[in-house]
């Protein structure tokens, strides 16, 4: 199969290395405004750069990893064409641009993945199965990022992969949320607090911060006798459990879970590649970016009022 990435700056040149790489596909042509760079990326995989998508014949897969305002523009005319694509996080701009595009798909049959890669992380692969009624959840994404995504919030750019990951693990819908937003070194909210109920009762604290000097990418579990901690930075997983006792009281047990070495980028490729091949549902369809996207865009308007 025949696939372009539009957009090869700092996310979109890992998924040109990733597809090249893939037994079945041939990368046929990378598109970026930056010419120079659309150039030496096309060189190291063998491609041709383009200056629009429109001029690459034939595709059969795209992935889109421009700037969020581009994404429904860019991608709209490709999925009507019945071109399976992969759109970045978050989806699009608007929920208006979102439901076009699911419906779009629903259309033409192609398919509509979004990129939440943490879904993908084999750290949280690996502690999935011990998340199984989660009632508090504190999550931290702290970093120093001011060298992109500065066209959004910062609950746009890196909250958003830990609201997708806690609506993918809590079996309930959102009951109230409360936020806080701080524009420091930017014009648009560089930190961020959010605290979102679910309606079983289940209550998730999430801090997010693009001007924090320490990196922490760290998701917290707690349910009854058992708490869960992912760090999705280092991919390390711990669980500590009860465990009874035949007399007397229970004893704590656990430690670290075995984590594989899989690229989160990769498996998330190699999904979207068997979705297409299997004619099924990619793991982060279209409707579930859409309500990522839909909470974070809750939480941004709740920072400005």
């Amino acid at each position: 199969m025949r696939a372009a990435v539009v957009g090869v700056g700092h996310l979109g040149q890992h998924h040109a290395r990733i597809l090249a790489s893939l037994p079945g596909i041939s990368l046929a042509g990378v598109v970026d405004l930056n010419r120079e760079r659309a150039a030496k990326i096309a060189s190291d995989h063998g491609t041709t750069a383009f200056g629009e998508v429109g001029e690459i014949k034939d595709l059969d897969l795209a992935v889109i990893a421009t700037p969020t305002l581009s994404h429904s523009a860019i991608a709209l005319p490709l999925i009507e064409s019945g071109v399976h694509t992969l759109i970045e996080k978050p989806v699009a701009q608007t929920l208006a641009e979102a439901d076009e595009l699911i419906a779009a798909a629903r259309k033409s049959g192609a398919v509509l993945a979004v990129g939440h890669s943490e879904r993908f992380n084999p750290a949280v692969a690996a502690a999935r199965p011990y998340v199984n009624d989660p009632r508090f959840i504190e999550v931290h994404r702290l970093g120093t990022q001011l060298g992109r995504s500065l066209d959004i919030d910062v609950v746009l750019d890196l909250m958003i992969h830990d609201l997708d990951l806690i609506l993918s693990m809590v079996p309930s819908e959102v009951e109230s949320v409360e936020a806080v937003g701080v524009p420091v070194l930017t014009p648009k909210v560089d930190i961020a607090n959010a605290r979102v109920r679910f309606k079983n009762g289940c209550i998730a604290n999430l801090t997010a911060s693009r001007i924090s000097r320490d990196q922490i990418r760290k998701i917290r579990f707690f349910q009854r006798e058992r708490y869960v901690s992912i760090d999705t930075a280092a991919r390390e997983v711990e669980m500590y459990q009860l465990v009874p006792q035949p007399a007397g009281l229970p004893k704590i047990d656990g430690g670290k879970l075995v984590v594989p070495g899989d690229e989160p980028l990769k498996r998330e490729l190699e999904d979207f590649v068997a979705a297409v091949r299997e004619k099924r549902a990619p793991q982060v369809p279209g409707e579930e970016g859409r309500a990522a996207l839909a909470l974070a865009l809750r939480i941004v308007e709740l920072m400005r009022q």
